[in-house]
């Protein structure tokens, strides 16, 4: 979603990073690009005077431009501002002394509330609790059968039951069964309203009144822009949020609403979705966020991620080990699984500081490739897959027939795979120690001053 504005971002920073020394006049022109910026994002208007207002007052400070490293110290200064508009992280389930929690979303129709409250649920459990879903919705019935798919589908416990009662009743219910079944938190996934709706509003209070929620997070869609802020605002004067639920952050909006909607409607986000699966939805960091915008990266959630990914990973492929303990295709094959759980290429890419730019501009980074790797892989037997010697020019082209590739590509992934396998024991043996090894890697590296290192 930031790409665009982030790519702005770094190329406004490399102009002033080329002064040897800024002057006041450099900084507002630096200032009008980021405003021009800032407004294309579509970021409120309001927002954007007052952050560049802050910007300047700081940026012209006279310590600022007297310094050996005024453009970092101009970075920095609109890290912090970025960061102001996000507002402070808020910790969300947080020790309140009663059980169940309650959690109600609420928020107007497609903005995708049912599949947050069931990403809700996953990242609830993961984090060690025991949440139990509710649909409230009873106007549209596909409303709860969706909600007790996506539960089946993760195993995740949904409140449904037999006899159709009002909204109200089912919150009611859904909340003594998880009192009787030992559940932490109830997530009530409430009707899509309008806030101008006076029916849907009277009974969004009679919920809350029957529930006594102890959170109400409004999901709102980021796709639409200032119309999030605007709505959100609506529905936190009629009905007090406690905080926000921005879907679809993996799409081609401009970015707007994140940093506008915490200034303009004073309610902190606290979660962000950035894609289909039950996975793909992360407690909100602001710092994190800024990071990226920025092309700073932001490796604790690449970290995250991959710990995630690669957590029922098993250690040993089934078979057994291969002959000497080496690298094989088998464990290329489970690696480039645990980067397909971890989500997108390009998203993972830009986690990675100083990739995101360029990723986005360089076509061998392509996510299909994996796929067409993973294909010509699954392709082969398990012992080919053990012992790539085996893989003559018959069977080659049985891997590319199977695959749908062309024997080019088997070729070159085979190719590919020698010199990984390759690498991987000149480091084993560098880091065991052995001279040879050592010696050898630091001349494929010619580290100057190294012993044996080329002249």
């Amino acid at each position: 979603m930031f790409e665009v504005l982030g790519n702005r971002f770094r190329d406004i920073f490399a102009g002033i990073r080329g002064e040897v020394r800024l002057t006041p006049a450099a900084v507002e022109a630096a200032l009008r690009e980021i405003r021009l910026a800032l407004l294309e994002a579509d970021v409120n208007f309001k927002v954007v005077k007052a952050f560049v207002a802050r910007v300047r007052d700081r940026a012209v400070d006279r310590k600022v431009l007297d310094s050996l490293t005024p453009a970092q110290q101009v970075v920095g200064i609109v890290r912090d501002e970025l960061l102001a508009l996000f507002g402070k992280q808020r910790p969300v389930f947080g020790a309140t002394g009663r059980r169940p929690q309650v959690v109600l979303l609420i928020g107007l129709q497609g903005s995708g509330k049912t599949t947050t409250a069931a990403k809700l649920a996953h990242w609830l459990r993961r984090q060690g609790r025991r949440p139990l879903l509710v649909s409230v919705d009873v106007r549209r019935p596909a409303a709860v059968e969706q909600l007790a798919v996506l539960g089946s589908q993760a195993d995740l416990a949904v409140h449904d039951p037999a006899e159709r009662e009002s909204a109200a009743a089912r919150a009611r219910s859904a909340v003594e069964q998880a009192r009787a079944d030992g559940f932490d938190t109830v997530i009530v996934d409430t009707a899509g309203r309008l806030h101008v709706d006076d029916v849907l509003m009277s009974e969004l209070d009679e919920i809350a009144a029957a529930v006594d929620p102890t959170e109400r997070l409004y999901v709102a869609d980021a796709m639409t822009g200032q119309d999030a802020v605007k709505s959100a605002g609506e529905f936190h004067r009629r009905a007090a949020i406690t905080g926000i639920v921005l879907t679809k952050m993996d799409g081609d909006a401009r970015g707007g609403a994140a940093l506008s909607i915490v200034a303009v409607v004073g309610v902190p986000i606290v979660f962000s979705g950035c894609g289909e699966r039950l996975e793909d939805l992360e407690s909100f960091a602001p710092d994190r966020m800024v990071s990226r915008m920025l092309g700073m990266g932001d490796v604790l959630t690449l970290v995250e991620r991959a710990e995630q990914a690669a957590a029922g990973q098993q250690a040993q492929p089934a078979g057994g080990p291969a002959p000497g303990g080496d690298f094989t295709l088998e464990d290329l094959r489970r690696q480039l699984a645990v980067i397909g759980r971890m989500g997108p290429l390009d998203q993972l890419l830009g986690l990675i500081p100083g990739m995101g730019s360029l990723a986005a501009g360089d076509p061998e980074i392509d996510p299909r490739r994996m796929a067409r790797v993973a294909a010509i892989i699954d392709s082969m037997t398990r012992e080919e897959r053990r012992r790539p010697a085996l893989m003559n020019g018959s069977r080659r082209r049985r891997v590319a027939r199977g695959s749908g590739t062309s024997v080019e590509e088997v070729n070159r992934l085979l190719k590919q795979f020698v010199q990984m396998r390759r690498l991987l024991k000149t480091v084993r043996a560098g880091a065991r120690g052995r001279r040879p090894g050592a010696r050898g890697l630091r001349e494929r590296l010619r580290i100057p001053g190294a012993p044996g290192a080329r002249r």
